[in-house]
């Protein structure tokens, strides 16, 4: 017998192993991490799953969350940007460049910017071009001017072809790839299937991208963009997108003995646009009464006034609406192309790069995906799956991987 505050032989022998099997405890997992960590640094030097783990990294700074600690330190280094001016056919064009420091030549990509007033400043561009750049890529981003101010235009293909010669012009007269946003994919892709800018494109990547103007032109009055099926896809149209129309092209929606209202009414729209409301406060407060009226209008695009001036200004501008669509364009096409898009995109439609993908050789077309983890180029569709964002990271996987591939 023993008093309860004296030990027995089967306590004091518990007490005595309790630090033993504690210490074996830690070292458990003390070896399982160091297991795990042998393992990623296994799979870095495997260059596809490599690539996938900087999908993660990449598309988690991105959407503004950690990266998982354990890719943290590996996958994810410094950068540092260079403001640099690119000659051009259009004149001399501001772009930003994002460098790895611990690879200053590294392989080189072009992002580019789709339709917003900031352009090459814009933050979402701004995260997306550093995170790939600390996955240990060069990364370009040029300045599309007439993008920049809602102008979807031809001079805009050469821009890019231009920014991507001077790329590879510094990447030793290797080929880089091109990853166009919104419209600018559409545009990377004419300027891929012309001849002075081919041999400098290594891939393209059209996210959210338009194959034939018209028909997206079409989809902004009626809200059906038809498939290679011939089904349509019926969305709610964007303003947005509209709206963009109406600015690119003001004078064919104001009556020509109104043409004093071109300006005051251009900076309606513009602000609207800009998402300046202050601005377009004042813009309003400005307008004459008739001019107001007309504004009002315009702003309503959904109206079948507009919808009616639309329409027509489409007719004006077959030929301008050619000129900026891969329609037409792909079927010879041998560079590698990638195609992502958001499966409720309202801007444009997803339709338009399944009509891509048709037209596109089959060895050209390297991955299509559209995807419900997506929008328009935003991360932030509604309700996707598991094995959504799984495809998601093996998409830009593939784009890792190739882009670092020499």
């Amino acid at each position: 017998m023993h008093s309860p505050e004296t030990p027995g032989i089967a306590e004091v022998a518990h007490r005595i192993h309790q630090p033993a099997i504690a210490h074996r405890r830690r070292s458990l997992k003390i070896g399982a991490v160091v297991f795990l960590i042998v393992l990623l640094l296994g799979a870095m030097a495997t260059p596809f799953i490599r690539a996938h783990l900087q999908s993660i990294a990449v598309l988690d700074l991105v959407a503004g969350k950690p990266v998982p600690t354990l890719l943290r330190h590996t996958l994810t280094e410094p950068i540092t940007t260079q403001d640099v001016t690119i000659p051009t056919t259009n004149g001399p064009v501001r772009a930003r460049l994002y460098i790895p420091e611990s690879h200053p030549n590294a392989p080189a990509i072009i992002v580019l910017h789709g339709v917003h007033h900031l352009g090459i400043d814009e933050p979402r561009l701004i995260a997306f071009a550093s995170a790939m750049a600390s996955c240990g890529l060069r990364v370009l981003t040029p300045e599309l001017p007439d993008i920049k101010d809602y102008h979807v235009g031809a001079n805009s293909i050469a821009t890019i072809g231009d920014s991507a010669a001077w790329l590879a012009a510094q990447s030793n007269d290797k080929p880089v790839g091109v990853m166009g946003l919104s419209f600018s994919g559409g545009l990377a892709l004419l300027a891929a299937s012309d001849p002075q800018w081919h041999h400098s494109i290594k891939f393209v990547v059209a996210i959210g991208s338009q194959d034939e103007m018209a028909r997206v032109a079409t989809f902004y009055r009626t809200g059906e963009d038809q498939l290679p099926s011939g089904a349509p896809e019926r969305l709610a149209p964007h303003e947005y997108g509209a709206l963009v129309l109406e600015y690119e092209h003001l004078e064919d929606f104001i009556p020509p003995d109104q043409a004093s209202a071109l300006a005051p009414i251009r900076a309606v729209l513009r602000a609207h646009l800009y998402e300046d409301w202050p601005g377009e406060k004042q813009a309003l407060a400005a307008l004459t009464p008739q001019q107001l009226t007309l504004a009002h209008q315009l702003l309503d695009t959904t109206s079948p006034i507009t919808r009616s001036l639309l329409a027509h200004a489409e007719t004006l501008h077959i030929e301008d609406m050619a000129g900026v669509s891969p329609h037409g364009h792909l079927k010879q096409l041998t560079t590698p192309v990638y195609l992502l898009h958001g499966a409720g995109d309202n801007i444009i439609p997803s339709a338009e790069t399944e009509w891509m993908a048709t037209e596109l050789p089959a060895a050209s077309l390297q991955a299509e995906l559209i995807s419900p983890v997506l929008s328009h180029i935003n991360l932030d569709g509604a309700n996707p799956t598991a094995m959504d964002q799984w495809r998601l990271i093996h998409f830009f996987a593939l784009i890792l991987h190739a882009a670092e591939s020499h």
